[in-house]
């Protein structure tokens, strides 16, 4: 039998496409030996740029160690080169290439909105698509920066933050009316026309005309006291004081710059970190770090803040002004592109001097700093990761580790928690829950589920990656227990074919004491490891987040169980059916107990529907 042959790979296959390209724009990719996607580029003239890659020499080390892993090319032709660059950025978040700037954390932005579909309008916060009738105003860089300036608004302004069907209900003023903290227009202690006018302040303040709103409530508070109306000049003093907290709160707020993203990057050692402040309103609305994936010392400052630009703008809408710290490589086409998605021209700022370049240097401080926490972090995660694979035997410190617990009360809403750690710490876009399915488990039995947990992860795991190339299997198990679970587990891997993967059973041992952990693993004798052992304190940490994770899912699960409705899960009886059935008979239980006559009586309830109701309440 001969061997099979080597495949060809580096710049004399490029050199072979080139026959077939033209001067068209479009996006390429490199693929390795076994069809992975290396590389995703765009280019204003295909043949020009993959010419460039069929050169022998010439190339950076980078590169050149990317030509030498080609072994094949696609091409999609686009009509622009702005529909290229919008296509090359959507194609890196999709396939993740290795030698990509990649942007890893890509979360959606938290805003404020204020309804318009009611008649008394309520603040609060919004994440995701725009869909409710209402102004929004943002983004804040995170849910704590929402959070600090609604607690604010509402000392401020007053307005409700209660849903509408709460409103509806109330019969008496909540406690934020108590603490003053809404006008409770929900029973009448605010004409419609006042709570309006309280509307339009919060609004304009949002739109950054707070100085007239700080002006006018001035004067209201001076013409109170005149009328010796102390209490009423006492609450305006109070809502004065709030909105110049919020503004101290902020910070930086520009004079100059109405509405910008400020972007700055700052580079170190082949790792990097982009600093985003958003300026809306002449307001600070808080700001967010980003370490993307550079992967070589060599990659340029502009082709890192291109790369951010594209994928960062890839879902959100960017503000009027880009203010960067380095200039990027196609400024004018990246203005293009991000003007078309706004529907308004969007410009790209290099300042060198004026405020402008102050938010810069305040930015780039902030970029410096978070980065030096975040080396210094990795390097003692590094260290930590080195001792325990010398603790546990392990062939090289762990990419990733897998830690694993189960939660439930007797048995009830039982789930499986899993939390998964690495080089950078808590991998938290990686964690997962199982919901419990096993019919035949007996309540409390947590061999059984972890055996369910682990069961239906490694099949997941064979389906998703079953040449393991994609980085998805762990490196090492931890599970929370001792030689019963270990060997129950290893049976499991076994079956699975995955008994390579590493698994340790962290047990109490002995009074069950933090420090006093025993570990096992499948053959071995159990062993311990120096009380003040910083692998020790690193391992209960691991345990404690899978842990806290597990019981969080657990109880959300359970109270999500204990306000669910019977009717949910009746076929045809929707929101308005299930309102003229709880209205008619006054509860679900009730409703469950109902006679067919009875059920046929309420107004909107079907012959055929009710006996669907009664069928389903009373079948064996």
């Amino acid at each position: 039998m001969t061997d099979a042959p080597e495949p060809v790979l580096g710049h004399s296959v490029i050199q072979d496409y080139l026959k077939t390209l033209d001067a068209s724009p479009g996006v390429y990719r490199m693929l390795d030996s076994e069809s992975r996607v290396l590389y995703v580029g765009k280019a204003r003239n295909l043949r020009a740029r993959v010419s460039n890659y069929a050169r022998p020499s010439g190339h950076s080390g980078r590169i050149a160690r990317m030509i030498s892993e080609t072994a094949s090319m696609m091409f999609l032709t686009t009509r622009t080169e702005t529909e290229a660059l919008l296509l090359e950025q959507n194609l890196i978040k999709q396939l993740k290439p290795r030698y990509n700037v990649l942007l890893r954390d890509d979360k959606s932005f938290p805003n404020i909105v204020v309804t318009k579909n009611h008649a008394f309008p309520q603040i609060k916060k919004h994440r995701g698509k725009k869909t409710e009738k209402g102004a929004y105003y943002g983004p804040f860089a995170s849910a704590g920066a929402v959070n600090r300036t609604l607690n604010q608004l509402q000392k401020v302004f007053l307005l409700r933050n209660c849903t509408d069907a709460v409103f509806q209900s109330r019969t008496r003023p909540c406690l934020l009316y108590q603490i003053k903290r809404c006008a409770a227009p929900c029973v009448g202690k605010v004409s419609e026309a006042e709570y309006a006018a309280l509307v339009s302040d919060a609004e304009r303040f949002l739109s950054g005309r707070s100085t007239k709103v700080q002006e006018e409530l001035a004067a209201q508070m001076s013409e109170a006291a005149e009328a010796m109306e102390f209490e009423r000049a006492a609450a305006l003093r109070d809502r004065i004081r709030a909105l110049t907290q919020v503004q101290t709160a902020q910070g930086i707020n520009p004079r100059t710059v109405t509405e910008a993203d400020v972007i700055a990057l700052h580079m170190e050692k082949g790792q990097a970190c982009v600093q985003v402040f958003f300026i809306r309103a002449n307001q600070n609305w808080g700001n967010r770090d980003f370490y993307p994936r550079v992967g070589s010392e060599e990659v340029s400052e502009a082709e890192v803040l291109q790369a951010f630009l594209g994928q960062f703008y890839d879902q959100k809408e960017p503000a009027r002004q880009v203010i960067l710290s380095h200039g990027i490589e196609d400024d004018d086409l990246m203005c293009e592109a991000l003007s078309e998605k706004a529907g308004r021209k969007v410009e790209i700022i290099v300042p060198q001097r004026g405020e402008k370049a102050e938010l810069v240097e305040g930015a780039l401080r902030n970029a410096r700093e978070s980065l030096a926490r975040r080396m210094s972090e990795s390097a003692t995660q590094a260290k930590l990761l080195r001792g325990l694979a010398e603790a546990f035997q392990l062939d090289g410190p762990p990419e990733r580790i897998e830690v694993y617990d189960n939660s439930h009360i007797q048995g009830t809403n039982a789930v499986g928690g899993m939390i998964v750690a690495g080089p950078e710490g808590f991998m938290k876009n990686h964690y997962r829950k199982f919901n419990i399915r096993g019919e035949d488990l007996t309540p409390g039995d947590d061999f059984g589920m972890m055996k369910e947990v682990l069961t239906r992860r490694l099949q997941r795991l064979q389906k998703e990656d079953p040449d393991r190339t994609k980085g998805l299997w762990p490196d090492l198990l931890l599970i929370d227990g001792g030689a019963g679970q270990v060997s129950a587990v290893h049976e499991i891997l076994v079956e699975q074919g995955a008994e390579d993967v590493a698994m340790v059973g962290v047990a109490k041992g002995v009074d069950r004491d933090h420090g006093k952990e025993e570990f096992h693993r499948f053959g071995e004798r159990p062993f311990a490891l120096r009380h003040n052992d910083p692998v020790l304190y690193f391992v209960q940490r691991l345990r404690d987040e899978a842990h806290r994770f597990a019981i969080g899912t657990h109880r959300a699960k359970r109270a999500k169980s204990m306000s669910a409705n019977p009717l949910d899960d009746v076929a045809g009886v929707g929101a308005t059916r299930k309102r003229a059935l709880l209205a008619h008979f006054g509860s679900a239980k009730a409703v469950s107990r109902a006679n067919l006559a009875d059920l046929k009586a309420v107004e909107g309830i079907s012959d055929a529907l009710a006996e669907a109701i009664y069928d389903h309440f009373h079948e064996k």
